[in-house]
């Protein structure tokens, strides 16, 4: 991608610390029935990360969406936007800090009369830029999002993928400080949907744009996410570090979102053979590996330095963003106090260590 070096300094995002902060927020839908959708939350999202908000069908994620962007009122709480409250603004400041926050949408929404230059041009228009200078910006957008030679292509001859760039062209041409994700990829073929998050993922590194990305597909905050939120009941129930969630979930509803995903199963088979040994010479362990030491001879140099046997009885590598990630289920076979230091050996190595059957 070419940017002009002025126009990439304008949109990087400087400065640390929160961007965004909730801090007991609530809200209630009342009909023929109360729904409450957000229950007391309270969260902290730092400047210039991906951060994820993942949870189930109906556990309140869009209308916390909906509440950072002053879509919806909180009947309780306050949501701040880089320092501005956004519960106290009236109409027309909320319009004027609304164009801080772009928004892209699961099923695009974008005009089905207008070109994918003219839907990116349309919230340029709307703030009244100069014609110029919004012919220029929009080709830089197309440019930004791969999109140069479908300028003049209608919606319906784009594809899903190509709509959902012109969506987040569209979202960024006013440079906004946060982009808000709405289940942008949910509507997508997993093909697609990995392209695109590798877009947000570079909008991220070369611009410092905070990204805010809800969904309920874990694979999405495993891709690009640096920080996760997970949402259950109207509440957040765990939130941290990517890596840390997921390889270290508190909550029983995190429990329920990652297995499957990075948590692998073990096959009971293996747990009814170790549970056959009566003996103390046998031990099932199952060994949680992160960053630098997935790619160390952490295994042979147990059975150099403890004197025991280990059958590896089954493994899993994989990656949440840029940090590798390997889960092994060892089986270890030895005297006691060889097995008691083999136990030793692993723990001082820093290997999250789950001793799952001992004799």
């Amino acid at each position: 991608m070419l940017w002009t070096s002025s126009y990439r300094r304008g949109f990087l995002f400087t400065g640390g610390g929160e961007l965004i902060e909730l801090v007991g927020v609530s809200k209630v839908f009342r009909g023929e029935s109360e729904v409450v959708a957000l229950d007391n939350v309270s969260l902290h999202i730092p400047r210039g990360v991906i951060f994820g908000i993942i949870g189930l069908s109906g556990a309140g994620k869009s209308t916390l969406i909906r509440c950072i962007n002053g879509l919806e009122t909180p009947d309780a709480g306050e949501v701040i936007v880089d320092g501005v409250n956004m519960n106290q603004l009236t109409p027309q400041q909320l319009r004027e800090e609304r164009k801080k926050i772009g928004m892209i949408f699961q099923h695009f929404n974008l005009l089905s009369s207008r070109t994918a230059a003219g839907n990116i041009a349309f919230p340029l228009e709307l703030v009244g830029m100069d014609k110029n200078a919004i012919k220029i910006r929009v080709a830089q957008m197309l440019e930004l999002v791969g999109l140069a030679d479908k300028a003049g292509a209608y919606p319906h001859q784009l594809s899903g993928g190509q709509k959902q760039r012109v969506g987040i062209a569209r979202a960024l041409a006013n440079q906004p400080q946060v982009l808000l994700s709405d289940e942008a990829t949910s509507a997508l073929d997993p093909e697609t949907t990995l392209s695109v998050l590798q877009l947000l993922k570079q909008i991220n590194q070369d611009m410092g744009l905070t990204i805010v990305l809800i969904t309920h597909e874990m694979g999405v905050i495993q891709s690009i996410c640096d920080y996760v939120a997970v949402i259950d009941q109207g509440k957040i129930v765990e939130t941290g570090p990517v890596i840390d969630v997921f390889t270290r979930p508190q909550s029983s509803s995190t429990k329920r979102l990652i297995q499957g995903s990075l948590d692998a199963q073990i096959p009971e088979e293996l747990l009814q053979r170790i549970k056959a040994h009566t003996d103390n010479r046998h031990v099932l362990l199952k060994l949680n590996f992160i960053g630098e030491l997935t790619h160390k001879p952490v295994i042979s140099s147990l059975l150099r330095s403890c004197e025991v046997e280990a059958n590896i009885l089954f493994g899993k590598i994989d990656q949440i963003k840029d940090i590798p990630f390997g889960m092994l289920l060892l089986e270890i076979t030895g005297e006691p106090d060889q097995i008691q230091k083999a136990l030793k050996f692993m723990r001082n190595l820093d290997v999250e260590m789950e001793v799952i059957s001992n004799g």
